[in-house]
Parts: C-alpha cells; structure tokens; sequence
C-alpha cells in the first residue's frame, strides 16, 4: 500500500489489480482500477507530484501509470518475479529487485536498463530502500543479509553502485522489508529491517551497529513504515496486528487489533498536507 504525497488517495496493490481508494472517502470502492498485470503486484509507488504511479509485480514486469489517463504507459521486463521497486529521489530511475537475485535499475530518460548487478546468486531480492539525498541504497534478501552500497554523486545518473557494507541482520531468516528513515529523522539516520524471524531491528547507519531489536510481534513481520520524524514505526505483521513503536525507547506503545488473518501491509498518512506548488 502506498498513500499518494497529496495524502488524497490509497493505492492497494493486489492479484492482479492495483486499486486506488479516496483516503477521505466513506465509501469501499475504489475511484481507478489498474488492471494490466497478469500476477500478485508486489510493489506500489508514485513521483513525487502525484503525476504517476509505478508497480512491481510476480508477473516480471514494472510498470508505470500515467494517473491522469487509463492503461499502462510503460512496461520493463525483469524476466523474473518483481519483489520490490523504488523510486530513486532523483525521480529519473527505478530500482527494481527480483525473485531471481537481480537488481537493475532502469533510467526513465533513456527508457532502458542502465544498469545491472546481482549481490548474491539465486537468492532473492526481498526488499529495496533508497535514502531520501539518494546517498546510499539497501537490498535485503532471502538470506537474512543486507547489501548496502554508495552511489556515487557529480553525475546525473546513479548507476554507480560503490559496495559499502554488508550486514548479516538475520541470519537464516527472511528479511521481508527493509527501509531507510526518512529525512525529517536527520541528524539521525536509521535502516530498519522486519524478519520472517518475528524482530525488527534497527541499525544506525553510521557502521551499521544494532541500535535496538523491537520484539512483540508473534508471527512473521512483513512490513514497516517511519512516521515523517523518524520518531515512531509501524509493523505489520501475521500475527494479525498492526504494532506502533517509539524509536527512541524500542517500545510498543500501541497495538492494532481486529484482523482475522495476517496483517503484511501498511501505510501512515500523518504528515501535513501537501502544499501546491
């Protein structure tokens, strides 16, 4: 799930559809329906006006949505099951990981793959962050293992990947997500990763040490969400909740509870609204 930066819409990744909801409304139907994957969608984002929509999905494709206008306007083979997708800030390129190990990233100017690697061979590419100068960039995998790399500045393009760190946060497990704090969070700067092992852990990127482990949650944590501070987090997780954490003590201060089955996405809308520019 992703909230669009004007906060006025939801999009909702499924199989196969991507729905899109007025976050103001009261009522359960969706106000646009993207329908041109063919598999599970397993990421969703947007530019950063609100102008278009990307996806990332099992069918081995990314895809970009023009908002204003139905169908799919673009379309990138990956040849292999597209697990994570994000927007580098520079709003030119995706970054996209697959079930089968790769990262690429694809340059929206020249409409092409510029670039290719493959951290660890046969093993999947879970999840995807960027930090938000687009200073470094985190991939995190089947293995428990997060591969952190510079990119390189003085370019336009950020195709220069510089191997900075890697980091065995859980070890023998899934890490289901991994993200970088936001750049409200500065001066403090914070990677947290949610585990198929029922942990968050948060690591100061400063070297990379473990700051804290969040413990509660009963079952798989599948994803986690900074509020626009950095201050607080919020998982989700099979055990069915939803859980909100302070950063600075490692508690949870509040529990969401309702679900029936596993709670595997979420998305926060708590900063002020967008102002037209």
């Amino acid at each position: 799930m992703e909230i669009t930066p004007d906060k006025r819409y939801l999009a909702a990744a499924g199989n196969p559809h991507i729905r899109l909801f007025d976050v103001n409304s009261n009522s359960p139907q969706p106000v646009m329906s993207y329908d041109s994957h063919t598999n599970n969608v397993m990421a969703v984002g947007f530019q950063c006006d609100g102008n278009w929509m990307y996806s990332g999905s099992e069918d081995g494709t990314v895809k970009i949505w023009d908002l204003r206008a139905p169908g799919c306007q673009r379309e990138y083979e990956s040849r292999a099951a597209v697990n994570t997708v994000v927007l580098h800030p520079n709003q030119t390129e995706l970054i996209s990981g697959d079930q089968n190990g790769n990262i690429r990233v694809w340059d929206l100017t020249a409409n092409s793959c510029s670039c290719e690697l493959v951290p660890e061979v046969d093993t999947a590419v879970r999840s995807l962050t960027v930090m938000w100068d687009g200073s470094l960039v985190v991939a995190a995998n089947n293995n428990g293992t997060c591969y952190v790399w510079r990119l390189l500045r003085g370019t336009q393009t950020m195709t220069n990947f510089e191997p900075l760190h890697k980091l065995q946060a859980h070890k023998g497990y899934y890490i289901l997500k991994c993200l970088l704090s936001p750049e409200f969070s500065e001066p403090h700067r914070y990677l947290a990763t949610a585990s198929s092992d029922h942990t968050v852990k948060i690591w100061n990127v400063e070297g990379f040490t473990l700051e804290k482990t969040l413990v509660g949650h009963q079952r798989w944590v599948w994803d986690c969400v900074f509020s626009v501070d950095g201050a607080y987090l919020i998982t989700a997780s099979s055990d069915t909740t939803a859980r909100l954490w302070n950063m600075s003590s490692g508690e949870d201060i509040r529990v969401y509870q309702g679900h029936h089955k596993a709670t595997i996405c979420c998305a926060l809308h708590d900063g002020a609204e967008a102002t037209p520019s």
